[in-house]
């Protein structure tokens, strides 16, 4: 065989299957973990992946890439980056490997799950190579973090941070393990495989690598390319479970899956990548904004994803063409305000070159989020800073769990929903629409609000939250990355509150 080309034995070699003879189909895949009710016996074989790599290849491959991320990484290290970069960069770094680089090995149990649950013979081998990426993907972002750990104790988050009840990994777990960790194999194919991979981890990867070769960041963009490559690959592992599901005439089914974990992808990925594209990158580094990165990468192409399957747009489409002009800027007024809360320094990103930056791409920015930036501005002039900090916690939707918000001076909007005696909050019709698809799934999780209201958080008051969140003890919570260096302009200009 090894002197065979591929593709003389591939397809065979990939849909080899067996009878078992001492346990029933039904033992062997059982429901809750393989799922498949309603798809013809025949179907199993038909999986034909769109990326056929065996695994010699697939070892020499990613060695190349080890190989490249670890040189690349050994020859710039001389230049201090930590040192040299402008601090809303190292914000988005620390952000970044926080966020994702645990959830990685998560998706490498994701992806070992297809291996020993689903029918698909070509995705349970597909799934063993994905088992692998993700098993690198952690092991490369948990080292290149480690580099910058003795010298800013916040890059101890990069392993630490999944395992905190921070108010941003308790949204991250909540999603998370809803799409990758507690569905069945076909299940967790289409909604993390398919609606989040196909979508918005193009999105962060791809978009995050330009950004840091513009920063001057070659050795993350490097990482960040070699993550990618991977992530291109198996994220088409969800395509022919789709296709099979729709054959076997559960469209409905698979369009209420995609429908679902496209807005829970979309609630992180304004804060993971919509806060660094329009306020934490330096100015002079940015080439676009996270409205035209997603009108490119979402709006269009996954959009005619869907429309080449037979599928249609979520029913929420227009709620969230809405979004991508409005709830990122809601979230970055929040994050920065609650800044003590976070394990990274935000960058405010309102400078007044900045602020005509956002007016641009964002039309009528200045007359909504700009004038309570107004009001932010005018307390620093005035050496009142502690007015820029709240003294309790926001309403947090009880979805996605992060704060609920809304586009000053227009509309916000909390959608509650009584269930079993209990009053729920959302953030949007969307995010209530969610629970009531499963409320047995989710009416048992409590929010950071929900746990400081039943008494869970003690002391109970500010101090004793970021005291439950590990802040503190892992590392101090966040302050302005810029050192408020940006407000010297407005020291000089006029311009009121209102």
């Amino acid at each position: 065989m090894p002197l065979l080309d591929r593709a003389e034995w591939y397809d065979l070699a990939r849909t080899t299957e067996w009878t078992p003879s001492y346990v029933s189909q039904e033992e062997l895949f059982p429901v809750g973990h393989s799922d498949g009710q309603g798809i013809p016996d025949d179907a199993w074989s038909k999986y034909d992946e769109p990326y056929k790599v065996s695994y010699r290849e697939y070892v020499d491959t990613q060695r190349q890439k080890d190989a490249g991320a670890y040189s690349v990484k050994a020859a710039l290290e001389r230049l201090d980056l930590y040192k040299n970069a402008d601090p809303g960069w190292i914000t988005i770094l620390k952000l970044h490997y926080a966020a994702v680089a645990v959830v990685e090995y998560n998706a490498a149990l994701q992806e070992s799950r297809y291996s020993r649950w689903s029918r698909f013979p070509g995705m349970r081998n597909m799934a063993t190579l994905g088992t692998l990426d993700e098993i690198r993907h952690s092991q490369l972002q948990l080292y290149f973090a480690h580099e910058y750990a003795p010298k800013d104790r916040h890059f101890d988050w990069a392993h630490e941070a999944m395992f905190t009840e921070n108010w941003g990994m308790v949204a991250a777990r909540h999603a998370f393990d809803d799409m990758l960790m507690t569905r069945d194999a076909l299940a967790t194919a289409i909604m993390a495989n398919f609606a989040f991979e196909t979508g918005y981890t193009n999105l962060q990867f791809i978009g995050l690598s330009a950004d840091a070769a513009r920063a001057g960041d070659y050795t993350f963009a490097k990482l960040i390319q070699s993550i990618q490559s991977d992530e291109a690959r198996h994220a088409q592992i969800g395509t022919p479970v789709l296709q099979a599901m729709i054959e076997a005439g559960q469209k409905d089914k698979a369009q209420n899956l995609i429908d679902i974990a496209f807005w829970r992808s979309w609630k992180l990925f304004t804060i993971l990548t919509g806060l660094p594209m329009d306020y934490y990158m330096p100015l002079e580094h940015r080439e676009g904004s996270f409205k035209e990165f997603m009108q490119e990468w979402i709006v269009d192409q996954f959009a005619r994803s869907l429309q080449d399957l037979g599928l249609d747009k979520p029913w929420y489409w227009d709620i969230f063409l809405r979004d991508l002009d409005e709830h990122h800027h809601g979230q970055q007024l929040g994050l920065w305000s609650w800044r003590p809360t976070l394990w990274f320094n935000p960058a405010a990103g309102v400078g007044p070159d900045e602020r005509d930056w956002l007016e641009e791409k964002y039309p009528g920015w200045n007359d909504t989020f700009g004038k309570c930036w107004d009001v932010i501005i005018d307390n620093l002039k005035n050496d009142r800073g502690e007015k820029t900090v709240p003294g309790t916690l926001p309403i947090i939707c009880n979805m996605s769990n992060i704060p609920v918000v809304g586009t000053p001076f227009k509309h916000l909007v909390d959608f509650p929903l009584e269930h079993n005696g209990r009053l729920y909050h959302f953030g949007s019709e969307v995010d209530r629409w969610i629970f009531e698809q499963e409320p047995e799934r989710y009416e048992g999780h409590l929010s950071i609000v929900d746990r400081f209201l039943a008494g869970k958080i003690n002391p109970p008051d500010l101090g004793g939250v970021l005291q439950y969140m590990g802040l503190g003890v892992v590392s101090e919570g966040g302050d302005d990355a810029h050192g408020y260096a940006w407000m010297e302009k407005y020291k000089t200009t006029e311009r009121k509150a209102g």
